[in-house]
Order: C-alpha cells, then structure tokens, then sequence
C-alpha cells in the first residue's frame, strides 16, 4: 500500500460518498411493522442493505431495497441520505444534494449525512461549505470514525488555504485513530510548508516508525520529499541522501522530484 500523495487525496475524498460494507439479509415480514420498533428496524437493515449494494457497484439493487426503506418511513434520514449517494452515482447532482438536504433537515444530529453532503460539496467544488460540514459532522463525539472526519476537514481547510486550521485537525485526527499513516503525512507535510520543521520532525518519525512496522506501507513522492525537506533542515545528510535516492529511482518524473530539483538549484 503506497502512502498517497496529497494530490490522489483530495481526488479519492469522493470515496466517502460509497457508504460502508455489511453482511446479512432482511428476513422479516410486513407482519411486524404493526411496531414502531420492528418497523424502524426493518428500515435500517433496508438501508444497510442498500450502502452494500452501493459498495459493490449494484445499484438496481440498492435501490430496490431503498424503495422498501422509504415506502416503511417516507422521512427516514438514513434512507434519503443513501438515496442521495445514487443519485450522486447517476449523474444527478441536484437530486443528489436535495436529498442530503433533506436528511439533515428530519434529523440534524445525523452525523453520516453530513459526511456524505460534505465530501459532495468537496467533489463539487464547494469548499467552504464542504467544511462546515465536516466542521458540524466533528461535534459527534459519538460518531465510530470521527478520526476520518477531523482528516476531511483538514483537507478541506488546506485547499482553502487555512494551515493553521488544517494542522489542528490533522493532529486531532492523529490522535483519534491513534496515528493513521495518512493523518501523520498531512500532517507532517502542512507544518513543513507552515515553516514549523521541528515540530513537523516528530510527527514524520512516528510515520517512519509505523512504516517499518508495516512493510505493505510504501512511500509516496508527498512522504519521501516531506523526509527530505526535514532532514535537510536538520542536517541529517545520510537520512536525505537515502530518502532522495528513493525519490529519483521510483519517481522520477514525479512533481515532487522536480520541487526536489529546483530545491537545490536554489542552494546552489
């Protein structure tokens, strides 16, 4: 697994909009929604459904089992939400974002639909919206992976140019998975080009640490200049030498090997 670059990053933000894998099968019959809590089940479980069947590329499926959901709970937030990811798959964007909208508005506190209209938002060009967003989605201290929204929100902020806010949710989202690769790198990175090497220093040894822990982690050209940025600041010539060998034999014809190149033209 390569560490990617920040530019592969931002373009695979999109994947948020493919929900999460599940397992199982609806079993039950229109006989039990004579109970509230029988029939919101059933709704989840359409709708789980359904993110399943998105995640595998079958959408007929997925909607199929959508129908079901929303003829049970015409209002359900999880359902329209979801609804919104195929439209967004069809090429629908303003059905898409209508029902984004619409699940947030039954059910505010629906931190997924937030996700899911954030990184749209992104895909579509609208950042600052796309990060209040995923600034509203990261007050759910409750949500499983909050982490991965505290990176969005990072990225977010980076492309709008507000370092200082991307490096504090970098580093929250650091802390929250307790130290995803990606996170460190960004993060690493953002305090490189905001001028704080030291700092940036520690953060990109806990990278190297997790990457020879991990041998399916590979480089990226992002990590490998990052390295060579911070090793030139702190005088480590060997670090450097080894990490620009890297660079120039696995990607030469990279961005990154070029900024490398006019580095030191501009020592010279």
């Amino acid at each position: 697994m390569i560490i990617r670059s920040v530019h592969e990053r931002f373009a695979v933000l999109t994947v948020l909009l493919v929900a999460l894998l599940v397992t199982g099968c609806v079993t039950t019959t229109d006989s039990r929604f004579s109970r509230e809590a029988d029939r919101q089940k059933a709704v989840e479980n359409y709708v789980q459904l359904a993110s399943a069947y998105i995640g595998q590329g079958n959408i007929e499926r997925a909607r199929h089992h959508l129908d079901r959901a929303l003829e049970l709970e015409p209002d359900s937030p999880q359902a329209l939400a979801t609804l919104g990811l195929i439209y967004n798959s069809d090429g629908e964007p303003e059905l898409a974002e209508k029902n984004f909208k619409r699940a947030i508005s039954e059910d505010s506190e629906y931190t997924r639909a937030r996700v899911y209209y954030g990184a749209f938002l992104y895909a579509q060009g609208r950042l600052e919206e796309s990060r209040d967003q995923f600034s509203a989605a990261s007050k759910d201290t409750d949500y499983k992976d909050r982490g991965s929204i505290f990176y969005n929100l990072g990225m977010t902020q980076e492309r709008l140019g507000q370092q200082k806010e991307a490096i504090a949710s970098y580093r929250r989202a650091s802390e929250l998975t307790r130290g995803d690769p990606r996170s460190l790198l960004s993060l690493s990175r953002v305090m490189v080009e905001s001028g704080d090497l030291t700092g940036a220093a520690r953060y990109y040894e806990r990278l190297l640490v997790i990457m020879q822990r991990n041998p399916k982690l590979k480089h990226s050209p992002e990590s490998l200049f990052t390295g060579i940025r911070i090793a030139r600041h702190l005088g480590d010539r060997n670090q450097e030498a080894s990490l620009r060998l890297q660079l120039k034999n696995n990607y030469p014809e990279s961005v990154e090997y070029q900024q490398y190149k006019a580095l030191i033209s501009n020592d010279k």
